[in-house]
């Protein structure tokens, strides 16, 4: 929510970039918003106002700064740890659903007619859905102007825009300038050849070394590879295929997209942003958890570690289910399997990628998958469940209702679905506690592993489970020298057996 005025100001006067992100600033002197640490002179006090949001500055006519560009910052981490309408709103409009299926198809996901969700958008953010939306397409826009070389009529389009006049209109009224003068203004623009490549801030610190070995130990065969400190994968877009390549560097992560359509260019980045947890506010979570007694240590020793996330949260519900009871590399070995099967091929291969993850429907439609049978009854469901739109797992997905609606279908139990909505939704507050990980970390530690144990230690870490299961992972494979390969002998009386094994959270 927003800080009080002289909360933010202080932000500004110090030109604290923690801030960036959270609060933008609107000069009433210079009809100019800037995020938080712009170098400008700080203005006076009775010139400035704070929005929550960039869309809502360029709703009461301010320009984006072109010094410190505050389009160009991490995003909220509210949008992160936020399961309210209005965060789950923001990860929509971040994946493109109103340039998809207009406010009208934003409300329907959300269950709220269109008149309220803009009331409530209004309210909460500083601006309506259209409005978050086209600051969303300006951003775009001004990435493909001062980064490629395409065409301002195939700009215009590519960032979701209907016409080239609504296009012009809006780059005007955000920038002050036209397309062709914000082109002008950088010298970084180059021929494409299929390829865009941005750079996507974080918040300092960031722990680069446990989010790629994350991603090295689980890269599947012929969808991802990791080539030195450089991750690409092929990804399903919604109006085509993609290859993603990452690349960390000082205070970003260097992203090239070879998109089959440029229209995907939003959501591409979105995804990326919430693989790597670029959004995330670490030294807000190093406050909370850096205090407590048996995690704080660990926070302290690793003030950036992140949550690593996913491109796409059904394909992590899927690893995560043929992951149960086997190990890391059996169970990268069975997710080749069901890419080279039933995966889309590449339309143009990049490497050793050759194709894209199963789609539900092409799951649902499986008959023998390389995996016992009960697994592979659940994998079916489970693909049936949310080709049929039972389970959600899109990023406006309620975590509550999609953890629920997980738990319905056969052979998924509280672990898987505590690690989907940890890994695949980013929910913050997720915990899966009978990880076998997560118990083995603690005894480590010198805490003994009860069930009673570690709900009581658990409900001390809310409402950030999620990054003190991350720190209890990270402890343990720092400390066992190799990622562990157990079976768990927790059972539900209840339901078929929801194995807890970090092989199950390494899938």
């Amino acid at each position: 929510m927003m800080p009080s005025f002289e909360h933010c100001y202080r932000a500004v006067e110090s030109r604290d970039p923690r801030f960036d992100g959270w609060i933008y600033i609107g000069v009433t002197s210079t009809g100019i918003y800037c995020r938080p640490s712009c170098p400008a002179v700080t203005p006076k006090r009775e010139n400035s106002r704070f929005f929550p949001t960039a869309a809502a500055a360029q709703e009461v006519g301010f320009r984006a700064c072109r010094r410190c560009r505050p389009d160009a910052v991490p995003g909220s981490p509210e949008w992160d740890i936020r399961a309210d309408v209005a965060a789950r709103a923001m990860r929509l409009v971040d994946d493109g659903v109103v340039e998809r299926e207009g406010v009208t198809g934003l409300a329907a996901r959300l269950g709220y007619t269109t008149r309220h969700l803009s009331r409530l958008l209004v309210t909460e953010l500083g601006a309506g859905p259209l409005a978050l939306a086209r600051a969303r397409r300006a951003h775009t826009a001004r990435l493909l102007l001062q980064t490629t070389a395409l065409p301002i009529t195939d700009v215009a389009f590519a960032a979701g825009f209907r016409s080239v006049r609504q296009f012009n209109d809006t780059v005007r009224a955000v920038f002050a300038a036209t397309p062709s003068e914000v082109r002008q203004a950088s010298r970084e623009q180059k021929p494409t050849d299929g390829e865009v490549v941005l750079r996507l801030p974080y918040r300092p610190p960031y722990d680069v070394k446990v989010v790629w070995r994350h991603l090295s130990e689980r890269a599947v065969p012929g969808l991802e590879e990791v080539d030195g400190q450089t991750y690409r994968r092929a990804v399903r877009l919604h109006h085509a295929q993609a290859v993603l390549e990452l690349t960390p560097a000082d205070g970003y992560v260097r992203c090239a997209l070879r998109l089959g359509d440029l229209r995907d260019l939003g959501p591409a980045a979105a995804r990326c942003r919430r693989l790597l947890h670029l959004d995330a506010d670490p030294m807000g979570v190093n406050d909370v958890l850096g205090r407590d007694p048996l995690i704080g240590p660990l926070v302290r020793a690793r003030p950036g570690l992140r949550v690593p996330g996913s491109v796409d949260p059904f394909e992590t519900a899927v690893r995560a289910v043929v992951g149960q009871q086997i190990s890391v590399s059996a169970a990268r070995t069975v997710a080749g399997q069901l890419v080279a099967t039933y995966g889309d091929p590449l339309a143009h291969p990049a490497g050793s990628l050759t194709r894209t993850f199963p789609s539900p429907e092409a799951l649902a439609g499986a008959g023998t998958l390389p995996m016992p049978k009960a697994r592979t009854r659940t994998v079916v469901a489970l693909a049936n469940a949310v080709a049929d739109g039972k389970v959600d797992l899109t990023p406006g997905a309620d975590w509550d209702e999609a953890t629920t609606a997980l738990l319905e279908v056969p052979g998924i139990g509280p672990w898987t679905a505590s690690y989907v909505a940890l890994r695949g939704l980013g929910a913050p507050d997720a915990f899966p506690g009978t990880d076998l990980g997560i118990r083995r970390a603690l005894v480590d530690l010198g805490i003994d592993d009860h069930a009673d144990t570690i709900t009581k230690l658990a409900d001390r870490w809310r409402p950030l489970r999620s990054y003190a299961a991350q720190h209890l992972w990270t402890h343990l494979g720092e400390h066992s020298g190799a990622t562990v390969a157990e079976r768990t002998s927790q059972s539900s009386p209840t339901r078929p057996r929801d194995p807890s094994s970090t092989q199950g959270q390494a899938a």
